[in-house]
């Protein structure tokens, strides 16, 4: 009988023992490792749906942007495949030619069958590949799309990618520090008691000439390091503008960016600019304020967007962050 009981006992300390175990196990679960047991919906920047009933394990980044994110977030170590045009965080070109990342081409025209080649399970694109996005789909690929018009936009851009990936907490964190450096630069320039905003010209093109409207991130980091976008009255992204606009809108400042990779900018030099004919009435020209900001830098919408902020903002206020540029 003593036997017996000793063996009920046992067998009932075992069992609080196994069930105390699984309890805990689930309860301390990565969020990686929870997400795996669920589907994950994800609704993108064009409103598209997108159900992933796993964590991806191999993604294809179509945009610079969209792989800065996800190498910022964790997730490098899934990115199978980049454009040609990705050059950050890592020297991909590199990467590619030792064979240790795959290129699928261009970053407007990505090439179908390498990226079939890769069986990706996630896709993360911008708004330029659109038109072969229902051909992607059609495929069964599972694609979401990055398109912000604010900087609170590329933080839900971050935040809707670590989603995906099951990468919420470091996404967050970046968030967290791209949001506390900007920030800084903010109460920078606050401190100083500056009273009048700069007026800023930013070129995206120069044949025809076209800029940055309200609905761009890029209006927002203009505002953001402490300037005024002449061209925020307009709706569409990236307007065409006429010279004689500009010239009468007179900004105080130029930014001009540099050609992403090598090669001549589209718009020449920046006495080229300086020559354009009217222009020698713009403050900017008459005060030596035409400034080339990095492109590789500033054309992508993604972790780097505090370094846009404080480039802008050393091009407004060089007394305030220590540049002579």
């Amino acid at each position: 009988m003593v036997n017996k009981n000793i063996i009920i006992i046992a067998t009932v300390i075992i069992i609080i023992i196994i069930v105390s175990g699984a309890f805990l196990y689930v309860n301390n679960k990565t969020p990686n490792q929870a997400k795996t047991q669920n589907n994950i919906s994800i609704t993108d920047d064009e409103g598209y749906t997108t159900n992933l009933t796993s964590l991806p394990q191999r993604i294809i980044s179509l945009a610079p942007a969209c792989t800065q994110i996800l190498f910022a977030i964790g997730d490098g170590n899934k990115v199978v495949g980049v454009t040609d045009y990705d050059n950050y965080p890592y020297n991909f070109s590199a990467w590619i030619a030792a064979d240790n990342m795959t290129s699928i081409g261009g970053y407007s025209t990505p090439n179908m069958e390498a990226i079939a080649s890769l069986h990706p399970d996630l896709i993360v694109s911008d708004n330029i590949n659109d038109a072969l996005l229902p051909n992607m789909r059609s495929l069964l690929y599972k694609v979401i799309v990055i398109n912000p018009t604010s900087i609170n936009g590329i933080y839900q851009d971050i935040t809707m990618v670590g989603k995906a990936t099951g990468a919420q907490t470091k996404a967050a964190s970046v968030i967290a520090n791209i949001t506390s450096t900007i920030s800084n630069i903010q109460a920078k320039i606050a401190a100083a008691n500056i009273t009048t905003k700069l007026k800023v010209y930013y070129e995206v093109w120069s044949d025809p000439l076209m800029s940055a409207g309200s609905t761009t991130w890029i209006n927002d980091v203009i505002n953001k390091a402490g300037g005024v976008n002449i061209f925020a009255n307009e709706t569409q992204q990236y307007p065409t503008v006429a010279s004689e606009t500009i010239v009468s809108l007179n900004p105080d400042v130029i930014l001009l960016p540099t050609n992403m990779g090598t090669g001549t900018p589209f718009y020449g030099t920046v006495q080229d600019v300086k020559s354009t004919p009217g222009w020698n009435t713009i403050s900017a020209v008459k005060n030596d304020r035409v400034y080339v900001i990095d492109q590789d830098v500033f054309a992508e919408p993604g972790p780097r967007v505090a370094d846009q902020v404080y480039d802008v903002a050393q091009c407004l206020y060089p007394q305030l962050f220590n540049s002579t540029s």
